[in-house]
């Protein structure tokens, strides 16, 4: 099938860059220039494991391409995605100014043939309707551009053909994880009113509905959850809001088992062997950030509040995980008692491994509030430290490799858990520090192994 991706972040490209792979000719939208100028050179702008040699694959092969031409892209698919971003605004409610830009684009550029417009952006509950109209007041929009000064517009100017349907089909990719994810989708969720649309969606996922592409490939196919347009748009906030509620439940009884002298990492294991709760998600630590779970928790508060409903279990899971941010900060606290003047290292900057996405990341308040205390804060990261990317860290010092960071260092602090983590020569730091703390923000590390090393190891609740 023919499809266009309007907009290459991090849910755009991957989406586009996997339909190509399976089979279908793509054509990704995006406004920014120097950006397509880069894709269309075979380079990904964003790191994601497996993107970039899938990406210049399909382009070899024909079956993807880059461009800023909106209407070139409307023209081309069949199915066009809306995957432009929706950042939260100061209030928590989602900022769909960009949503809104492309479905009057997308107007604006019909012209004959049926259309399934996809909402891929992650939207406040009810835009699958608010698209529809934004997308028709494009084609009135144009209509009007077509009238003759002076002309009578029902006899000078033949009515813009605009057969279309929108489909809310949210998205369900893990960072570091994204490729995998949308070949070993758990569930596909497809929002219509209208059957006609929804088939078309089913023949364009039927690849990955029948695991032609999943890791092992075969066994039974990946149910597809069909639903009116609101519904699939709450699956996604309603997925997204549990998730980092059970983040947070795990985080606060691992704060209880700190007082009782219990660990949290005994803890989950058991309650996670019943079927009821599941072990995933148990894994206790600094928090939860990134570009997802934050917008989307705060944008369901905002809904429920724009409905006359207090969310208030949500808005204690927003409560913890502030709070628990600042828990590697006490435990440093407690054992160094005075901060200022102080060499603290932070191993790992990013919000999780296997990504370069800094958005909201426990590093960045760790940074802030070790500044504040009048801390020196030094930091390495696989990705970040290679990189050379710097945008809002200032106020740390970026070392190039594990050991130049420990060197001097009074405390270091595991906040992100790269693999790698587990494989540093962690008894040649130890002597390279000041003194040899460490606080595994993550619960990652082995704390005997650590010990052995000459470490003093702190966990988080345990």
């Amino acid at each position: 099938m023919r499809v266009c991706v309007i907009g290459t972040g991090y849910v755009g490209l991957v989406t586009g860059v996997c339909l190509s792979h399976i089979g279908h000719d793509v054509i990704c939208i995006d406004v920014n220039e120097e950006k397509v100028k880069l894709m269309k050179s075979g380079q990904s702008p964003i790191f994601e494991p497996g993107l970039s040699e899938l990406m210049q694959s399909s382009m070899q092969a024909g079956r993807l391409d880059f461009s800023t031409d909106l209407g070139k892209g409307v023209d081309h698919g069949e199915v066009l995605f809306i995957a432009v971003g929706t950042p939260a605004l100061p209030t928590g409610e989602s900022d769909t100014r960009y949503v809104e830009a492309v479905a009057r684009g997308i107007g604006s550029h019909l012209n004959g043939g049926y259309k399934v417009i996809v909402n891929k952006s992650t939207v406040p509950i009810g835009s699958g309707d608010w698209v529809r109209m934004l997308v028709l007041d494009g084609v009135t929009e144009r209509q009007k551009e077509l009238v003759p000064a002076g002309g009578v517009p029902e006899f000078n100017v033949p009515e813009i053909s605009c057969d279309f349907d929108v489909v809310s089909n949210p998205e369900f990719l893990r960072e570091g994880s994204a490729v995998f994810d949308t070949f070993n989708p758990d569930r596909i969720v497809l929002g219509s009113n209208n059957s006609r649309a929804i088939e078309v969606m089913k023949a364009l996922y039927q690849p990955l509905i029948n695991r032609e592409f999943s890791e092992g490939k075969g066994g039974s196919d990946v149910p597809v959850v069909v639903t009116d347009l609101s519904s699939a748009e709450m699956v996604k906030y309603a997925s997204n809001a549990f998730l980092a509620t059970k983040i947070s439940f795990i985080n606060e009884v691992a704060n209880i088992c700190d007082r009782v002298g219990a660990d949290v990492t005994q803890v989950a294991a058991g309650i996670g062997l019943d079927s009821r709760i599941g072990q995933k998600f148990l894994q206790a630590g600094i928090g939860w950030g990134g570009s997802c779970f934050p917008k989307d928790v705060s944008a369901l508060i905002h809904t429920a509040d724009d409905y006359g409903y207090d969310a208030t279990l949500l808005k204690a899971a927003v409560s913890v995980n502030n709070h628990q941010r600042l828990i590697a900060l006490e435990k440093l606290q407690q054992t160094l008692k005075i901060l200022k003047g102080k060499t603290i290292g932070l191993l790992g900057l990013t919000f999780k491994p296997d990504t370069d996405d800094m958005r909201d990341a426990p590093s960045l308040i760790l940074i802030e509030q070790l500044n504040r205390l009048g801390a020196r804060v030094k930091a390495y990261d696989p990705i970040v430290s290679q990189s050379g990317m710097r945008h809002g860290l200032s106020g740390v010092m970026v070392e190039t490799d594990p050991e130049t960071l420990a060197d001097g260092c009074d405390a270091l602090v595991l906040v992100t858990d790269w693999q790698q983590f587990k494989q540093l020569n962690y008894e040649r730091m130890a002597k390279l520090m000041n003194s040899a703390i460490i606080i595994d923000g993550r619960n990652f590390l082995n704390g005997a192994d650590m010990q052995a090393a000459g470490f003093q190891y702190m966990g988080i609740g345990c």
